[in-house]
């Protein structure tokens, strides 16, 4: 069974690997579902209700990948190359889950495992992105797209009880902030590695305390130390400084200032505080319960890694200092 994992996450890698280096669509368009051929089988493995998951996965990345090849084949019959890449950049959209083409992504979150989950919102938006990035998309489309995915993301995750959840929509919001990025492919990479990161502290922590509910945060208990490396790593997702997820904002938040798009950075602004209300729900309840805890139950996690996690979540002055240097 392992073996046979390490071969589909080995192929599902060097088919997004194939989709990051080709310099012509079609190529891309092979990576892509190379890609997506080797993730369900991942899938299927990771819960009782991945079956659902699977087949949910597979319409959409079946339908969207059909409008890609189709605005590709009309690009070399006619000339509408406006018309076809605006085709293209809504199937891509789709794949990635931005809104209003994100209902699925949701959904699906809930019927994986965390393992699973953390591969679906950061690996796999590498490919798609990747290719957005060399597209000559319409702005006010992609503006709307944008507004529309950090609404979604935002309020969306005020009345999930459900973590896997409400990571889904908290990565539908960031995909937003990344959208604006889009345009610069050493900008929204850094992003992305700044999310991944986070991400998987996140996921890793509620693995292995078996976290599905905001519910269960009261009942498992965690020694301080990992609350508050949980703690500093919510708040760093939801961009608070003086902590590292804060860097990737304020790279967006130059670059929107740069191009005089007030209004749309107002909105990202705003709804931004609405993720960080949500975080912040996970957390109070977590740091509370630390009064209500079996004091005499002696649980050893691992204390370095609670270290080294506070180190990177409080780096931002480092990182800045080697950014104007």
């Amino acid at each position: 069974m392992f073996k046979s994992k390490s071969v589909f996450l080995m192929t599902a890698l060097i088919g997004t690997s194939i989709t990051l280096s080709s310099n012509n669509w079609i190529s891309m368009w092979m990576g892509l579902e190379l890609n997506m051929i080797s993730f369900i089988p991942l899938i299927k493995s990771s819960g009782p209700k991945s079956s659902e998951a699977l087949m949910m996965y597979f319409l959409i990345q079946s339908v969207s990948s059909m409008l890609m090849l189709f605005s590709v084949m009309m690009t070399t019959l006619n000339n509408q190359w406006s018309i076809n890449m605006t085709i293209m950049t809504l199937s891509l959209l789709t794949k990635l889950g931005a809104a209003p083409f994100h209902m699925w992504l949701p959904e699906m979150t809930a019927k994986l495992s965390w393992s699973s989950t953390f591969m679906l919102l950061t690996w796999q938006k590498l490919a798609p992105l990747q290719m957005i990035n060399n597209i000559n998309y319409n702005q006010t489309i992609m503006n709307i797209i944008i507004t529309l995915s950090v609404m979604m993301g935002a309020i969306g995750g005020l009345n999930q009880t459900s973590l896997r959840k409400l990571m889904g929509y908290s990565s539908i919001n960031h995909l937003g902030w990344m959208l604006i990025l889009s345009k610069s492919q050493n900008n929204w990479m850094t992003y992305m590695i700044i999310y991944a990161g986070l991400m998987s502290i996140i996921c890793y922590i509620f693995h292995i305390n078996n976290m599905m509910f905001i519910n269960q945060i009261t009942s498992i208990n965690m020694e301080m130390s990992s609350k508050i490396t949980l703690a500093s790593t919510m708040l760093s997702m939801g961009g608070l400084p003086p902590f590292l997820g804060f860097l990737p904002k304020w790279m967006v938040i130059q670059t929107m200032i740069k191009d005089s798009m007030y209004i749309l950075l107002t909105i990202l602004v705003l709804f931004s505080l609405i993720t960080l209300f949500y975080y912040l729900r996970i957390m109070t309840s977590m740091m509370l319960s630390h009064a209500s805890s079996c004091k005499w139950t002696n649980i050893h996690t691992s204390s370095t890694m609670n270290t080294w996690v506070m180190m990177i979540n409080l780096s931002l002055p480092l990182v800045l200092v080697f950014n104007f240097i």
